[in-house]
């Protein structure tokens, strides 16, 4: 998603260490391909602590594999980068997923998009642009995955950065909310749903790019506790918790409505992700430390793209029955 400011300084200061530099792949205005990469077959994915798959779609089922999205996709630092522009990660849950399969993968998904960015060029935090998403696709793709909208009309951007920078003029009250107002928060839950009209039009643009491909919405997780705070690694203001929490399930409820709707699968990840946010003994994303270690702050680690592949795919089977 869209890095709040602080973030997006610390990246760009890690992106330049000589640790992360060797094992990253940039591209520029005149190389912009999106990663598209044969994987092997294999009959499991890494392990987890989270959900795993009770099974495994046929295999030779899915040949192809587009996965379309933004950095919840793209799982920045989670892993080896292995596209330096979008700040892909090589073992995000699309990595997983076609490696299970034995599908030939096209990951186009990138940090900082939006819906937007499927249907023009994006411009990216290395300078250039990466073309439309959904050029990805083709008559004969057999699988794509879509997990996007977060970024559109700053909503992730609102809730990791202008909230958390307003957590400093009254920490122990709801000075985002505040800020926003009545008719600042009544805008922000309009946007949030007219994201679920955006995603329906993005699977019909899918569909008509790729008419046979099986289509699944991929959700997001539970980020922010309403129950509990945890000021040294998410920091909002005590009051702003179950607001930035209500906005983020709202999200996720958005994101299922606009499948049923598009009449394609969903991935509810963020009921899988319970007891799995930032302030959890097991969190499945990152607090506010970015680390070129771990993951970007606020975003995914490992042990959540894993899990995600795990969902992927036992929904595919799922569905195959």
């Amino acid at each position: 998603m869209t890095l709040p400011t602080t973030a997006r300084r610390t990246l760009a200061a890690l992106l330049t260490a000589p640790l992360l530099a060797a094992s990253l792949v940039g591209c520029s205005d005149d190389d912009a391909d999106p990663d598209t990469s044969p994987v092997s077959p294999s009959s499991t994915i890494p392990r987890t602590d989270g959900p795993s798959p009770l099974a495994t779609p046929e295999p030779g089922r899915f040949p192809t594999y587009v996965a379309i999205g933004d950095s919840f996709t793209a799982a920045p630092l989670a892993g080896p980068t292995g596209d330096q522009s979008c700040l892909r990660s090589a073992q995000n849950y699309p990595a997983q997923v076609a490696e299970a399969l034995g599908a030939r993968l096209t990951d186009v998904s990138c940090t900082g998009a939006d819906t937007a960015a499927l249907v023009g060029a994006q411009r990216v935090l290395q300078g250039g642009a990466v073309p439309p998403q959904l050029q990805a696709l083709q008559p004969d793709t057999s699988l794509v995955t879509i997990g996007i909208g977060g970024n559109d009309f700053g909503i992730y951007s609102t809730l990791t950065g202008s909230c958390v920078q307003a957590a400093q003029q009254d920490p122990d009250g709801s000075p985002c909310r505040t800020t926003l107002g009545r008719d600042g928060v009544a805008e922000l839950r309009s946007n949030i749903r007219t994201v679920g009209d955006r995603l329906v039009a993005v699977v019909e643009g899918v569909r008509n790019r790729a008419p046979e491909a099986e289509v699944v919405v991929v959700g997001y997780p539970e980020i922010v506790p309403s129950d509990r705070t945890c000021p040294d690694l998410l920091p909002l203001a005590t009051g702003d918790y179950p607001f930035a929490a209500a906005m983020n399930e709202l999200l996720a409820d958005v994101q299922e409505e606009a499948a049923e709707r598009a009449d394609v699968p969903y991935v509810d990840l963020y009921a899988a992700s319970d007891g799995h946010d930032v302030c959890s003994d097991d969190p499945w994303i990152n607090g506010r430390t970015t680390s070129a270690a771990t993951a970007l702050a606020f975003h995914p680690l490992k042990v959540e793209q894993e899990a995600v592949a795990g969902l992927v795919l036992e929904k595919l089977a799922d569905d195959e029955d």
